[in-house]
């Protein structure tokens, strides 16, 4: 794992690339070293493993306060030395989705990719589809990432790909969009934080609960959320890395991850260490 560096820089190739800030560079350390972990500590132990990126974007990002490029979630997944046998990429904007695609038929030609355009809550059953059949003899385990830039995952989606083994690594913008608008989403009519967690009567259990306060609903959504992933099967455990701000050092949003087997989170928490002691030495 020492070998792979998931900070992969290139150069422009005139297609779209997004702008990012500083701290994504974080996020792609660990999306990537986890890849990395996966496929090398499974590659003998089952036959298939499927690699699914549900808001995979464009596959290059530009840092603002460098201007410097980088591959995104998907393309660094498929630069991981030992790769998946099948990656599916879904992307709901055309720019991005067409720059997508084009460099992966480009540069990944000879690795087997689906790519489903749109939005992934509604084609969760074409994702579904196009995980390969498997059976006794023929075994297959997943890895999805999970990147909305907002509370814009609904836990539908979540529930049914959890209805096949896979593991999931789920970008949770607690901070920059629930706790943002937590005025908005308290209001009865808006239902984002019903169709986020899955639980229709949330507000019910938030008052039940005695929270009342902001700084505390990002810890009653986190909580909320772990009890519905555990209801899937998940382990109990709760592994949630937080990205912060690299200028002002606030807390933005958690990348956090499930897995039904132990030697995930035995996994996960290898490459948190690793994050960890590489983020105090660049210090």
């Amino acid at each position: 794992m020492d070998k792979f560096n998931p900070q992969i820089e290139v150069k422009s190739d005139g297609l779209f690339t997004p702008e990012v800030r500083e701290w994504s560079l974080e996020k792609y350390k660990l999306v990537g070293s986890y890849c990395d972990i996966f496929t090398n500590g499974m590659k003998n132990k089952w036959d298939q493993l499927v690699y699914i990126d549900l808001f995979a974007g464009a596959g290059y990002a530009k840092v603002k306060e460098n201007n410097k490029i980088y591959k995104s979630s998907a393309l660094i997944a498929m630069s991981i030395p030992t790769s998946f046998t099948k990656y599916i990429l879904c992307e709901q904007d055309g720019e991005r989705f067409e720059a997508l695609s084009r460099r992966v038929e480009r540069d990944y030609s000879h690795l087997n990719c689906e790519l489903i355009k749109g939005d992934s809550n509604v084609n969760v059953l074409k994702v579904i589809e196009a995980i390969p059949s498997f059976r006794k003899g023929n075994t297959l385990l997943s890895f999805c990432f999970v990147d909305p830039y907002s509370l814009s995952l609904n836990f539908s989606t979540i529930r049914s790909l959890g209805k096949t083994l896979v593991d999931f690594l789920i970008l949770q913008a607690l901070h920059m969009d629930a706790n943002r608008n937590f005025e908005t989403y308290l209001k009865e009519e808006n239902t984002r934080i019903a169709t986020y967690l899955g639980i229709e009567n949330w507000r019910e259990l938030f008052e039940k609960d005695g929270i009342a306060y902001r700084k505390d609903f990002v810890k009653f959504l986190a909580d909320r959320y772990q009890e519905q992933m555990a209801k899937l099967d998940y382990q109990k455990v709760k592994f949630m890395h937080q990205i912060r701000s690299n200028d002002k050092n606030l807390p933005l949003y958690y990348l956090s991850f499930y897995s039904k087997n132990p030697r995930g989170i035995d996994f996960f928490r290898k490459v948190q260490q690793r994050i960890k002691s590489q983020l105090t030495m660049d210090l």
